[in-house]
């Protein structure tokens, strides 16, 4: 019998420091992974986004070619004001024919608000609408109400309601946008061209802002501090809790704050007002609700907003999206944003 020595017999396996030196190895290798993985799903919900303004643009076209005018953004009395709190539909519920949606724009009636019937009892505000979603905004659930109830579901576009004057109900003129109250804007009112024409840009849903304070004056503000200044008489949707910020929280309401953007400050800018509360939010702003008065303009400072860091995505009037960066310039984004300015 031929005998081994204990020096011969071969060990197996790791021993402990083996052991942990593999899995350092393993944690640096997946620590050096993940920023290319969080990357590429980054770019795959850029590229989400873009295609969902591209299919709100087509939406705009078909609905152009059958009705030979942009639809309006919202239908509201002029030389008086709603009966209740929600008027009219927004441009989403609109053009929802042209986004698959035709079932559930047979069962409402764009005459009355989302909230009265028969609107109210058809579940249409409670849908999802997926090309009004934006797949980064970390907020992308329902608003609901005090008792926990689904009211309606929040939004992450907004159409082009122009520079800052928005609506006067008592001669229904309206803003130097391409949406407004009872428009009928047609590819001839647009001296600009579509190509160089805003069509709709992101917003961030729950957005805190404030609304019906005294007449703010046409003059266009130069600085976002400027908009504290019309906070004292307004009255305030924004807390410290989610639900209390409610603007771009009603994808189906035709006012400015919920389904529109104005071009008075360019993308992502913070727009400061500091609370009772002790906190400064980054607020948007309408004067007064269209279709609230049969006499107070509205004018809104409604920023485009992005969770896409650095830059918004945007639809052009001629169907067309892209990213526009955080530092463009104030002229061209006004611009951008006016239908016949001839710039």
């Amino acid at each position: 019998m031929k005998a081994y020595s204990a020096s011969s017999v071969s060990r197996n396996g790791f021993s402990l420091v083996e052991l942990l030196v593999v899995i350092a190895i393993i944690g640096v290798m997946v620590a050096l992974l993940l920023p290319a993985v969080q990357a590429a799903r980054e770019a795959s919900r850029r590229i989400h986004c873009i295609n969902n303004l591209k299919q709100l643009g087509l939406a705009i076209h078909n609905y152009l070619d059958v009705y030979k005018a942009l639809p309006p953004s919202a239908l509201a009395p002029v030389g008086s004001a709603f009966s209740g709190n929600n008027g009219s539909w927004s441009v989403h519920g609109r053009i929802l024919p042209f986004l698959e949606e035709g079932i559930a724009a047979e069962r409402v009636d764009l005459q009355v608000g989302w909230d009265q019937p028969p609107n109210s009892t058809t579940g249409v505000p409670l849908m999802r609408v997926p090309p009004c979603i934006c797949p980064s905004d970390p907020n992308d659930t329902p608003r609901v109400d005090a008792a926990g109830r689904t009211l309606i579901q929040p939004i992450s576009y907004g159409f082009n309601y122009g520079t800052w004057f928005v609506y006067d109900p008592a001669n229904g003129r309206g803003g130097d946008g391409v949406f407004f109250p009872n428009a009928r804007v047609q590819p001839r009112h647009l001296a600009d061209g579509m190509s160089k024409t805003l069509c709709a840009s992101e917003v961030k849903m729950f957005t805190p802002y404030y609304r019906n304070s005294s007449d703010p004056g046409a003059a266009v503000p130069a600085d976002p501090a400027q908009i504290a200044g019309f906070a004292s008489s307004a009255s305030f949707k924004l807390g410290r809790a989610l639900n209390q910020n409610t603007g771009h929280t009603e994808w189906c309401d035709g006012r400015v704050h919920h389904s529109g953007i104005t071009t008075t400050f360019t993308p992502n800018t913070r727009v400061p007002y500091t609370h009772i509360d002790g906190i400064t939010y980054d607020v948007d702003y309408s004067s007064r609700q269209e279709g609230s008065s049969a006499t107070a303009k509205t004018y809104a400072a409604v920023t485009a907003r992005s969770h896409h860091a650095g830059i918004v995505h945007v639809a052009i009037l001629d169907g067309g999206a892209r990213s526009l960066s955080d530092d463009l310039d104030l002229t061209v984004w006004r611009a951008l944003g006016t239908r016949n300015g001839s710039e």
